[in-house]
């Protein structure tokens, strides 16, 4: 079993501890004497089945409880087809409920059946046994107290390991948190209350959930949307929503191309929008004559090309933001400067006064990549005709690490400051008429307005050609007394 195969497991294990905790606690009600883990199953009748799923979304049986399956794990011969039935009796309980589709399919990545645990039973059993204890032996202590950030952070801190060594894939499902706590404050930038935030490009949802984790509760009114591509990673999305005590009516996460099978038409607009989308892929672009007429992308006039998608991913984003939100995007810094199809983009954008600011960020903060990547953002509802540039690549907005550099939230409040004030900042900020921009060929770079400082030493001259005069007369000095000594040496 390779490294991600386990981690896999792990995850998903995590999670069935977690569903099943969160199930007991949510049956026993604060009540410690009913003990719902050492009820019989035969006691459970349909009317508690039925308010159970349509509240938390999904049923299990005390017998299914991840605490009686890990108690037997060691000595059970069939822990590997018992475990498969459980989880897919998991699944199968929310059928025909509302909640189907949020936990249709959540463990399909978890086959306990699979040869990639073992070639025999036994070395199968083997596998998950040592996998159940281990995950059982974590100390999460009395769940309803702290379960939402042990759990979940012990998942995200998962997932971030395993994106942190899987090399350049691991940026295409995980954003670092440092980033994503200024990507989701950008995003909800002095707005008391959103209508719902959604990411067309989810990943495993770390960026929906920094906007949940750094702000209150009651902030989101109608929950969190986001589209993904990759059928693993949008599992992954949907175990951390529930990971992070996000019930399954307060989000909605949907396997497709955000690009020509896009989810949430009848949603939009959104308040809020993050994303980190994949950079420079390929798409149908105008291989497909239908696309042009998009309500998404009709009003450019023009496609992204079909070798970098970057810029069908930021018109989609725009066609779903409402007139009072921001879009916060993390794009590769090519599309802000290179020609053909893409300046015609940024000429719309421009024009239409819908680009607010566009970060520099500092390089080898995200994993797979060492760039230094840009944020753009988004708005519809500026109040002047001006473009912020921020340019926070310099060591004063990061912090050095071992394997990648991090933004500190020191570091994330300056920026946010800059951002708010609008105002310029010797070679840091600075804001510019969009008709200047328009002169220069609609160019976006943070490098092409922001001026570089210049580290290089002063030098005075006066000073210098002063220091130079008197060295060359004590050369000649030494000359002369070298000449003498010669002189008198051959005489």
């Amino acid at each position: 079993m390779d490294g991600w195969d386990f981690k896999q497991f792990v995850l998903g294990t995590l999670f069935y501890r977690f569903i099943s905790e969160n199930f007991t606690n949510y049956i026993e009600g604060g009540d410690e004497t009913i003990q719902y883990a050492k009820l019989s199953d035969d006691v459970i009748t349909p009317e508690i089945k039925d308010d159970a799923i349509k509240t938390k979304g999904y049923f299990i049986y005390p017998s299914q409880l991840f605490v009686n399956v890990a108690k037997t794990a060691n000595t059970n011969p069939n822990l590997n087809t018992d475990l498969k039935a459980i989880f897919d009796a998991i699944e199968s309980s929310a059928n025909g409920y509302p909640s189907e589709p949020d936990i249709k399919g959540l463990f399909a990545d978890f086959d306990t059946t699979s040869t990639r645990l073992g070639n025999t039973v036994e070395n199968k059993n083997a596998r998950l046994a040592a996998v159940l204890k281990g995950v059982e032996a974590l100390n999460f202590g009395n769940f309803e107290d702290n379960q939402i950030d042990l759990f979940g952070d012990a998942y995200e801190f998962l997932i971030s390991n395993y994106a942190a060594n899987a090399g350049k894939s691991g940026g295409e499902f995980f954003t670092p948190q440092c980033v994503s706590k200024l990507i989701a404050q950008l995003a909800m930038h002095k707005q008391t209350t959103v209508n719902k935030i959604y990411d067309p490009a989810a990943g495993s949802g770390s960026l929906l959930l920094q906007a949940k984790k750094h702000f209150d509760n009651h902030i989101i009114e109608e929950g969190f949307f986001g589209q993904e591509i990759n059928h693993t990673t949008y599992n992954l999305a949907r175990m951390n929503m529930f990971l992070h005590n996000v019930n399954y009516d307060k989000f909605n996460i949907a396997l497709g191309n955000t690009l020509t099978d896009p989810h949430y038409g009848d949603e939009k607009p959104f308040d809020a929008i993050v994303s980190n989308p994949p950079y420079s892929i390929p798409w149908i672009g105008d291989g497909d004559p239908t696309l042009i007429n998009d309500d998404r992308f009709a009003p450019a006039g023009v496609l992204a090309p079909k070798s970098k998608a970057d810029f069908a991913f930021v018109l989609h984003a725009l066609s779903y933001l409402s007139s009072k939100g921001r879009a916060a995007l993390v794009c590769f810094p090519g599309i802000f400067y290179r020609g053909g199809a893409e300046q015609k983009i940024r000429k719309y954008l421009v024009d239409n006064n819908f680009v607010e600011t566009v970060i520099s960020l500092a390089p080898n903060l995200f994993y797979g990549t060492s760039i230094a990547v840009t944020i753009l953002v988004l708005s519809k509802h500026k109040t002047d005709t001006k473009t912020q540039f921020i340019d926070v690549s310099g060591e004063d907005f990061f912090k050095k690490a071992t394997n990648n550099n991090v933004l500190t939230d020191t570091h994330i409040e300056k920026i946010m400051d800059i951002f708010d004030k609008k105002e310029d900042v010797p070679h840091v900020a600075v804001s510019v008429d969009n008709v200047k921009i328009a002169e220069n060929d609609y160019n976006l770079s943070v490098s092409s307005y922001v001026e570089a400082k210049d580290n290089r030493e002063k030098v005075d001259i006066v000073q210098l050609n002063a220091e130079i005069a008197t060295t060359v007369k004590k050369i000649n000095a030494l000359r002369s007394s070298i000449d003498a000594i010669i002189e008198e040496i051959e005489g």
